[in-house]
């Protein structure tokens, strides 16, 4: 059995990509937990690691197509209000908070590097 351990998140300008991070992560509750030799981990309070890097192999970092991280959050009203952080600290959006048919409210946005985030909240069901 298998469990992911951490995701990474690679950038080209360590010290702003922190500064975005902090702020974003640190609104849902993570914290820096440890530097790596290529990186700053992250532990986020659902027990979820991420980490910002410089890519091992020298080469610029670039965002995917089709990749993508989604952090659940608690509360609905959540969703938008992390939207409008990432925004505030010059990130884009991707697609405004609000409802996505019958899986619950949903926002996207990419980070200073390209790459796409979304936040979003689901009504845990009952019984």
């Amino acid at each position: 059995m298998a469990s992911l351990g951490y995701v990474c998140i690679g950038t080209n300008d360590f010290d702003r990509a922190l500064t975005f991070y902090d702020q974003l992560f640190g609104a849902m509750g993570g914290k820096r937990l440890m530097p790596a030799p290529a990186g700053m981990l992250y532990a986020l309070e659902s027990g979820a690691a991420v980490m910002i890097v410089r890519p091992h192999d020298g080469a610029s970092a670039h965002h995917g197509n089709g990749n993508m991280l989604a952090f659940r959050v608690e509360q609905k009203e959540q969703v938008a209000a992390f939207h409008a952080l990432a925004l505030s600290l010059g990130g884009t959006t991707e697609g405004e908070p609000g409802p996505r048919g019958p899986y619950g409210d949903f926002a996207y946005f990419r980070d200073l590097d390209g790459n796409k985030l979304a936040v979003f909240h689901r009504e845990k069901k009952s019984g």
